[in-house]
């Protein structure tokens, strides 16, 4: 039986989402405006269901974006997945932000296999999430918080050629002008497509997340404020 995945992506000011069919695109729909998650996700959805000719109860599984990125979208777009989840009772599978990311930019990066690839999401200020992976997908360096200064990566640089992309990458050019190693790819955001490419090795691999317990991977702790009694 063909294996059906929807995949959703919200962990950006873009979303996202994707039909996947054992690893195949089928179809996918975005949707540029900010903070339109919560009422045109579903939407999405179901009008792309609609258009490729399927319906819910098609699917086999649900791939949501884990995080890092946007705090609100990472928890619609969860809450979105689990919904789905346990009233079709499919399986959950969670994909790095990060990780999928850096597969689309590898994809269609000539030589790959002598880049590492480094996605930055805007953290604000001057830090980034970011982390590092190598054309075939693995890990070289964990997703953790970085504070951009001419040293960052250092290291890395004086071995490796590593291409930057994403939107927080733009802060760090201008840092690393006269580093020959370092190249910078812009206009590249956070897609379904990529998630859904994943998505379709973790549900070979029956790589699936409790869906009672799952939360998306903030990397840094969300701080709140209440305000102050006047």
């Amino acid at each position: 039986m063909p294996t059906l995945i929807l995949s959703l992506e919200t962990s950006s000011p873009v979303c996202s989402v994707a039909l996947h069919q054992d690893g195949r695109l089928v179809g996918q729909s975005e949707l540029r405006l900010e903070k339109s998650h919560s009422s045109h996700l579903s939407v999405l959805v179901n009008q792309l269901l609609e258009n490729s000719q399927y319906t819910l109860r098609d699917l086999a599984a649900v791939a949501v974006s884990d995080g890092p990125g946007s705090y609100t979208g990472l928890r619609i777009g969860a809450a979105a997945a689990k919904g789905l989840c346990f009233a079709l009772d499919l399986p959950l599978i969670a994909v790095s932000t990060l990780q999928a990311i850096a597969g689309q930019v590898a994809a269609y990066t000539v030589a790959a296999e002598d880049v590492l690839f480094c996605p930055m999401l805007d953290a604000r200020r001057m830090e980034v999430y970011s982390a590092l992976y190598a054309a075939d997908g693995r890990e070289v360096l964990a997703p953790a918080p970085l504070i951009l200064e001419p040293d960052t990566l250092a290291e890395q640089l004086a071995h490796h050629r590593l291409l930057f992309f994403g939107n927080g990458a733009a802060k760090f050019q201008p840092l690393v002008a006269d580093q020959p190693h370092a190249g910078f790819l812009g206009g590249i955001e956070p897609s379904a497509i990529a998630v859904g490419t994943l998505a379709q090795a973790a549900f070979v691999r029956q790589d699936f997340r409790d869906v009672a317990y799952y939360e998306p991977f903030y990397l840094k702790e969300v701080y709140t404020t209440t305000p102050k009694a006047k």
